[in-house]
């Protein structure tokens, strides 16, 4: 028997490209797609390795590999190191991206970045939306329709509380959107056409791997270190490729919490100007003005977006966010708004900007930045002799787990004590191996001692033994 009769024979999918006036790769996926419809193969079922199917089709490997690239980027497969290339089911979807929590009944939740529960908010929010219905000016601009952009006022007043926090710009720069996530969206859908590549850390928020899938984009993962994206990894990934945007959160990594220094950042700006590359600064995970470096907007104005949001200072279900923005692209950024809904409404932005310039809020964002540093403070003594990696303003830090501890054991055995945790599999972008870490959120306790609790059954559990693993097949 010869190799492509042994390799057709071990090949438990065979597509026909015999006919197809089409290049083999493409016919290969067009293949692919129709025998997920029809059934042929189910959900979550492997494909056959590469160089065997290139045997048994009698292509080289390069060709199955563009094919299983491009269904991959169509969303009909998905790639992971160790367990090969598999048909997309909807189980492989759901921990790609999640914002409510999955914690069961009584667990102590360590896995969402959310502000720190308090009564102040319902009871802020309730004097703000008092005082708002005694507006009538305000009243009757809740009713008008708003420019794409937001109302003015509304603009001028949160550029002026940005200016304040060591984010100077003016009202003209800023888009009003419904969140941090629909910046995002908006600002990849405007910028971005489908079949293009944009980059980000290889480890990265999972809105953003979502928002990319759901745009048809190319998601190029570049490789990173203690601060962050490495500038020759990505001047590499230039040259190989056109990347359209890179997309950035520079304070503290979601999850891994690197922090670029300044050298690191003016390296990242120059390799953009050389290949023409935008930047998008993701900053919803807002950090003191004493903390903070220089934002990409002030570095590369010309071509740097930035995403600022009230959800981590007020609460996310406020749904208020802005996009700043040059103004080269601005007219691409209101005309997808526009399409997508019209404008923010001005009801909420009114509310949420009111409330995020009051003299209420003062106190309780001041309270959380100390609420917070205290937390991280409490992990890093109760997790003592782990490798950690926090920012004293952060929801959230990054356990790297030791030998021999693999994620999805320390998540399942947390759970069964009662913690939830959420593992390094979200935040991967494309085929990229999961590293063995996890994601603990100091946040979501409404009391430190919940907190204090959670963090001691993890340290309890990390001095056990680790369960055997078997491997993937």
């Amino acid at each position: 028997m010869d190799i492509q009769a042994q390799a057709r024979a071990r090949c438990h999918w065979l597509p026909d490209l015999e006919g197809a006036d089409t290049p083999r790769y493409q016919a290969l996926v067009d293949q692919l797609a129709a025998d997920i419809v029809a059934g042929t193969l189910a959900p979550g079922e492997r494909l056959p390795p590469q160089r065997l199917l290139a045997d048994a089709l009698k292509v080289t490997v390069g060709t199955i590999t563009r094919a299983y690239r491009e269904a991959e980027r169509r969303g009909l497969v998905e790639a992971r190191v160790g367990s090969g290339t598999r048909v997309r089911s909807p189980s492989m979807d759901t921990p790609r991206f999640h914002h409510l929590s999955h914690a069961a009944e009584g667990s102590i939740d360590l896995s969402l970045s959310v502000p720190i529960p308090h009564p102040w908010r319902a009871e802020q929010l309730a004097i703000v939306l008092s005082r708002l219905s005694q507006s009538p000016h305000t009243v009757e601009a809740a009713l008008a329709y708003s420019s794409e952009q937001g109302s003015l006022a509304s603009r001028e007043a949160l550029a002026g509380w940005l200016t304040r926090q060591g984010l100077p710009m003016n009202a003209e720069e800023l888009i009003l959107t419904a969140g941090g996530q629909h910046a995002d969206f908006l600002a990849l859908q405007a910028l971005v056409q489908p079949g293009e590549a944009v980059a980000s850390a290889a480890l990265t928020y999972p809105g953003m791997i979502a928002t990319g899938r759901q745009l048809g984009l190319k998601h190029v993962a570049v490789p990173m270190d203690a601060e962050g994206i490495r500038p020759e990894a990505l001047e590499r990934l230039c040259q190989q490729q056109r990347i359209r945007l890179l997309y950035l959160m520079p304070e503290h990594n979601n999850p891994t919490g690197a922090r670029m220094g300044e050298a690191r950042r003016h390296a990242i700006v120059a390799v953009a100007r050389r290949h023409d590359l935008l930047l998008l600064e993701d900053g919803v995970q807002f950090v003191t003005a004493a903390t903070r470096g220089t934002p990409f907007y002030r570095l590369a104005p010309e071509r740097a977006l930035y995403i600022f949001s009230v959800s981590k200072l007020l609460a996310g279900g406020l749904r208020l966010g802005a996009l700043r923005a040059p103004a080269n692209l601005m007219p691409r950024l209101t005309a997808a708004l526009r399409a997508q809904c019209w404008a923010m409404p001005e009801l909420m932005a009114r509310a949420a900007i009111d409330w995020l310039t009051s003299a209420e809020a003062t106190p309780l964002i001041e309270w959380q930045w100390q609420e917070v540093a205290a937390r991280q403070r409490l992990l890093a003594e109760r997790l003592q002799g782990h490798e950690i990696v926090a920012h004293p303003c952060g929801f959230h830090a990054w356990l790297r787990l030791p030998e021999p501890w693999r994620a999805v054991d320390v998540v399942a055995r947390a759970a069964e004590r009662g913690v939830t945790l959420l593992g390094a599999d979200p935040f991967c972008v494309g085929s990229q191996p999961a590293p063995q870490a996890v994601r603990l959120c100091v946040t979501p306790p409404a009391e430190r001692a919940r907190l204090d609790e959670g963090l001691t059954r993890l340290a309890a559990l990390l001095e056990e033994e680790p369960r055997r693993v078997s491997p993937l097949v």
